[in-house]
């Protein structure tokens, strides 16, 4: 399977309700869903997964002061 990445803009409140709509799958009964791009991708988590959390600051003279914050989380599908 390819890796799938989206990427836009959206405002604090549209990120929080994407990341509880995530957890609300996550806390299902079993598979779920996920819009990617024009794509849908069927998940199937077991009960236990990898969870790793990033955060980055980068300082550039040209592009300023940015951070980061990365949640990734991974399994072997049952």
């Amino acid at each position: 399977m390819a890796k799938e990445l989206e990427e836009s803009d959206v405002t604090r409140e549209e990120a929080a309700e994407k990341l509880e709509s995530i957890a609300e799958d996550l806390r299902g009964d079993g598979s779920f869903d996920v819009n990617v791009n024009n794509r849908t991708v069927h998940l199937a988590p077991p009960e236990e997964i990898g969870m790793e959390i990033g955060v980055r600051e980068m300082s550039s003279l040209l592009r300023g002061s940015r951070e980061a914050f990365t949640v990734k989380l991974d399994w072997k599908p049952e």
